[in-house]
């Protein structure tokens, strides 16, 4: 549930107008490839310069989907949410958000107005995305980095609402920074959301990491997007029941997802067994990049490596019709069937080499 400037509005009542607005304005644009959303791939860059071309492929297929470029607008400001939760083997890797970085200065924003944002600030150092702590800065090659366990970038007036009690492991309740915060008992319910890309960037960028999860079932985009995307969320990492809700609720927040202008990946290192907690022993991959509209999709394409992958090991599959995709479809953030024929292969040019 979301709360603005402190409306006293009850649970049911928001998570209607949160269904209302996403059923009423679809993810994707007139663009739409006609018999549905797609995945677009391209293989995989073999140096940091091809990685530019492959990045630049996939943004102007983003673009043209979305009837849009992915311009400056009245904010000047975007933002790439990365994920380093796993550490830094399965960190969104450098090279990947140097070209996305890339893209965007060619489209016209300042190097200061690209911005990086990931949650633990342990876990961006371990990862190289923050230099070290005797190096006195903030930033990842001059980009500011947004780093969400220190509380400066949540907002009082926005938050996600559930009765689940909280985890108060240290660094796990930041919003207990925000001034004020913890005088009333319902506070404890309060993940309180990334603000600034509410209210600072003109869109962001997901570029998410992908493994099983033992409660939610798969640690992906959906995921990166909104549990990894918000404080005092633990709880819900740890709850298999409430857990797979809250992903699909906070992700579908009508103001969140607003400039949610897209998700892009590399699948080259995927985790099926043993996530989010990194062992290399137990990766599997495919050497493309992907971009998509519908996070959902993509999380269902990935899911199918994972199992594929577990079957090849021995391993009992995870379940087909996990409840996070189940619940994402529902309040309309994509759709969780994924077939060959939701996938769009790119070269260089842009042009569909190779279609289902």
């Amino acid at each position: 549930m979301i709360f603005r400037l402190k409306s006293p509005v009850k649970r049911a009542t928001v998570l209607l107008a949160v269904l209302t607005a996403v059923f009423a304005a679809p993810l994707w644009s007139a663009g739409e490839t006609p018999d549905g959303p797609v995945i677009w791939e391209t293989a995989l860059p073999a140096s940091e310069e091809t990685y530019h071309e492959a990045v630049e492929t996939l943004l102007r297929a983003v673009e043209t989907e979305r009837g849009s470029l992915l311009r400056p607008g009245e904010r000047g400001k975007a933002a790439l949410k990365i994920y380093t939760g796993s550490g830094p083997g399965l960190a969104t890797p450098k090279p990947l958000v140097r070209a996305v970085i890339h893209g965007l200065r060619e489209r016209g924003f300042e190097k200061e107005n690209i911005v990086l944002l990931d949650l633990n600030e342990h876990r961006l150092r371990r990862s190289g995305f923050l230099p070290p702590l005797s190096d006195g800065r903030d930033d990842f090659e001059g980009h500011p980095v947004w780093v969400l366990d220190r509380g400066e970038h949540f907002h009082p007036d926005w938050y996600y609402d559930s009765p689940l009690p909280p985890r108060n492991e240290p660094g796990f309740t930041p919003e207990r920074r925000i001034p004020g915060f913890g005088e009333d008992r319902a506070d404890d319910r309060k993940s309180h959301l990334a603000a600034p890309l509410i209210l600072d960037v003109d869109f962001w960028i997901n570029l998410p990491m992908f493994s099983d999860h033992r409660q939610l079932g798969l640690n992906g985009a959906l995921v990166n997007a909104s549990l990894s995307n918000a404080g005092n969320t633990l709880r819900f990492f740890n709850s298999s029941t409430t857990g797979p809700a809250a992903v699909a609720e906070i992700a579908a927040i009508p103001e969140l997802r607003e400039r949610w202008a897209l998700t892009l990946a590399s699948l080259e290192r995927v985790q099926f067994i043993g996530g989010p907690v990194f062992n290399s022993l137990y990766t599997t991959g495919e050497p493309v990049l992907v971009a998509t509209l519908d996070p959902v999709l993509l999380d269902a394409r990935v899911l199918q490596m994972i199992n594929q992958a577990r079957e090849n090991r021995n391993f009992s599959p995870l379940d087909s019709d996990l409840p996070m995709l189940d619940y994402a479809q529902q309040v309309g953030l994509g759709s969780r069937i994924f077939t060959m024929d939701r996938k769009i292969r790119l070269d260089s040019q842009g042009l569909d080499q190779q279609v289902r």
